[in-house]
Formats: C-alpha cells, structure tokens, sequence
C-alpha cells in the first residue's frame, strides 16, 4: 500500500476538494483506494461523498474492529472517517495504540493506496501524517499566506523529519500560470532548504469546481468532463505510473532516517515509540 498525505499551510485552500477527487481517479484506474480523514477536530471527506458514517476511529477505541468502521463510498474506494472533535487521537496510551495498529496492519493488503486528507497547519500529528506517508502532496494557492504557510510546513518537516521530497499542485489559479507560481515558490525554498520539489499539477479557476465546493460534493462525480477533472486525471495518472516504477518512497522515523512501516505507522508515536 501506498500513503499519500495532502496537506496545506493554510485552510481553505482547497485541500480536501483535491483529495476526494484524486481518490476517485486513482479508483477509475482500478486501484483500491482507502481515504482517511485525518482531520480528527473537523473531519469532513464523508461530507464531500455524501455519506453519513455509522462509526469512525474513535469507536475503535471502544472496541469496534477497524473493518466495522470503513465506509464503503463507491467501486474501489472506502473511507476511514475521522469523526469529529476526536482530539484523544492524538493522544492514545500505550495500550490503545498498540490496538489500533494491530487491526490497522490487517487492512494493509486490502488496498492499493490510502490517501490522508490531513488537517491545515503544523501540528504535530499534522506533521506526523506527513512523516509517515510515502508521497507528501502540498496544496499552494496565490495567496500571500498560503505561500508563506506552505514553506513553514516544508521547512519543519525538513527539519525535524529529514523529509526531502515534495509534491506541489497549485490550485484556484487566476490570472496566473500554476507553473509561474510553483518556480516562483520553489527559488524561495529550495534557497534556503536542502529539498525536492516538483509541479504535480495546476488548477485554474474553475466555475464547476467552485459549485461542487459550494455543494460539497466531488467534481469527479458531478461533472466528468470539467477541465478541473480532466487535470484530477492526469494528477492520478501520475501517481500511479510512478508508483509503478517503484518512486522514491519518503518516510522517515524521527531521528533515525529510516522507512516506517506503512499504514499501521500512521497510529504510532511521532517518536517512533509504541
């Protein structure tokens, strides 16, 4: 199974939009897709399909089995909802993370790929998600703040987790090139941090995208042939193909540079301690 965490500096840029709608075109690829709402306080990805979860992670801990928890959304695609206003995910005792992980490690070969809708910000299991993931998505839009947010991200997890590599995809462009702003932002990081990054993809502003944002719904599944869905493609497409020829995997454990251990890592400690 492949980890991919999609995250920003900021909210409201677009975050969870983009990670629904390249669940779905990694699904049409006929890959199995598990989306995890990693965005324990104010989970909403089950909104964006439209479905009401009967249980969450946080009914694990009350003795549910992870796979009672997994929301079927559509062919090839579940969700792992995150609930809401479930801060004790964050911090679990021993016991209850030794739990989770165990039930965790028996979905690792029911999926192709899970795909993190993590919260905004650079919290610390905000940036634990991106530490364990094996692809670290950044979503950048012009703003000011976004711009700035994004770098502060890159540069704690460059710092503290030794994270190289960096996927960007620039979204609600307007007036303005994706690739324009990502080498604009990348002369400012790669100025000053020892990393990688590369354009993933670039949303220009889209009348349909906005109205399925506004609808909370996914594009993907509401108007197929949309220029914004047609790039979710492509940004699938991409993912896939290198995944295929075995790209670079970047997860690290905090101090010792070395690979984690795929989705049941996503529970452990940020310091790498059960």
């Amino acid at each position: 199974m492949r980890i991919i965490a999609i995250s920003s500096g900021k909210g409201g840029v677009g975050k969870t939009t983009l990670a629904c709608n390249i669940g779905l075109a990694i699904a049409e690829q006929n890959k199995r897709v598990l989306m995890i709402d990693g965005d324990l306080g104010l989970a909403n990805v089950d909104i964006h399909f439209g479905v009401r979860p009967m249980h969450h992670l946080g009914d694990v801990l009350q003795g549910k089995s992870i796979k009672e928890c997994i929301t079927p959304l559509m062919k090839n695609i579940d969700l792992i909802a995150g609930g809401s206003g479930l801060v004790e995910l964050t911090h679990l005792n021993a016991f209850q993370r030794r739990e989770l992980i165990n039930q965790v490690q028996d979905l690792q070969f029911s999926y192709d790929y899970a795909i993190i809708d993590t919260s905004s910000g650079i919290y610390e299991h905000v940036l634990h998600l991106n530490a364990v993931a094996d692809e670290c998505i950044i979503v950048l839009t012009q703003d000011p703040s976004s711009f700035a947010d994004a770098y502060a991200m890159i540069k704690v997890l460059h710092q503290k987790y030794k994270l190289q590599n960096f996927k960007v995809v620039c979204n609600q462009m307007k007036g303005m090139r994706g690739e324009q702003l990502f080498i604009k932002f990348a002369e400012v990081v790669e100025r000053f941090l020892s990393v990688r990054l590369s354009l993933l993809g670039s949303l220009p502003f889209d009348e349909n995208l906005q109205k399925a944002q506004q609808q909370q719904r996914t594009i993907m599944r509401q108007t197929t042939n949309s220029p914004a869905a047609q790039i979710f493609r492509e940004i699938a497409v991409e993912l896939v193909a290198e995944s295929a020829l075995g790209g670079a995997h970047n997860s690290f454990s905090e101090g010792t540079g070395q690979k984690t251990s795929g989705l049941a890592a996503i529970f452990k400690p940020a310091t790498g301690h059960a």
